[in-house]
């Protein structure tokens, strides 16, 4: 019996998640929205696709939550984009209430799932979900450090003129302004990337690496970025389904770890059948910990404002 993925929300990194899942042929897809004939039409669309990718899945739009039932994998990608000038911050409320009311239904009729979330800001909305879901934390998982290492590794391949796949990268913390490259982690083939790229280079690497949603969004002036976040996504649903145990950066529930408790930050995790089945806890130098335990802050706040106002 084939898995099946339910993806919450049919705008573009949702629509882009479904099109991915179902032409690697991972699971049978549900894509589901608020919005009457729209996950229905665009479900269409890529099922009539599978026969040119050579995929035998099937691929479903609807509008009720029922039909998401026994779902291995839930996939939430619904909430307002961000729009040029505003933060991911500002979205927190707005946002908040979406994933309650997405994610109660959601886990009701998927109770045994594991959870990805997407919708912004990420780790606070990881909160949200984890509260609403009553899951354990190995079946709450933000995709956020994937995103973020691939944009760092695109940018460093581009720099040291090297190819993406031997470019190795982990980016830390909250999925913001206060993200945390770690340049000292980061190779091509082994080599240190500081033996590549000048210091002042890789800096503005960095910068723009905290900068890359921003970037796109200034761009496109009425949305933010899709492929790079749906093909995020998807590695982590392929390593969680396939067992892979693939160890990528995202946003967790940390209990001790990094010294921080009860908050969503990126860090190191083993993806497997289980979901979260290990984090791993790097030696940082002080002023690793410094940007880290900084990035950290940042995401407590937001969770303060959600407790204060009931989330």
């Amino acid at each position: 019996m084939r898995k099946k993925v339910t993806v919450i929300g049919a705008g573009n990194v949702g629509a882009s998640c479904a099109t991915r899942l179902a032409d690697k042929e991972l699971a049978d897809v549900v894509l589901i929205d608020i919005v009457e004939g729209v996950p229905q039409g665009k479900a269409l669309d890529m099922l009539e696709a599978c026969p040119v990718e050579g995929s035998d899945v099937k691929v479903i739009g609807t509008n009720s939550y029922e039909d998401t039932a026994n779902s291995d994998i839930i996939i939430m990608t619904a909430g307002f984009p961000r729009k040029p000038g505003m933060s991911r911050d500002d979205l927190l409320l707005k946002n908040a209430s979406i994933v309650k009311a997405c994610i109660e239904p959601a886990a009701k009729y998927s109770p045994n799932a594991i959870l990805i979330m997407v919708s912004n800001p990420l780790d606070a909305m990881c909160h949200v979900a984890n509260q609403v879901s009553g899951f354990s934390r190995n079946r709450v998982i933000g995709m956020a450090g994937v995103l973020d290492t691939a944009r760092f590794r695109a940018f460093l391949a581009e720099a040291a003129d090297v190819s993406v796949e031997n470019v190795v990268a982990f980016v830390l913390g909250g999925h913001g302004d206060t993200m945390v490259p770690l340049v000292r982690y980061t190779s091509v083939a082994g080599i240190p990337i500081t033996k590549l790229i000048p210091k002042d280079e890789l800096d503005a690497i960095v910068d723009r690496t905290r900068k890359g949603g921003a970037e796109i969004v200034k761009h496109l002036k009425t949305g933010s970025a899709f492929y790079a976040p749906s093909a995020a996504v998807v590695e982590m649903v392929e390593s969680i389904l396939k067992d892979k145990k693939k160890v990528l950066p995202c946003a967790a529930l940390l209990e001790g770890e990094y010294g921080r408790s009860g908050i969503f930050v990126g860090v190191p995790c083993k993806l497997g059948s289980n979901g979260i089945e290990k984090l791993y806890e790097l030696d940082l130098e002080p002023d690793e910990k410094a940007a880290l335990d900084h990035s950290s802050d940042a995401v407590e706040e937001l969770v303060k404002v959600l407790a204060e106002n009931g989330y």
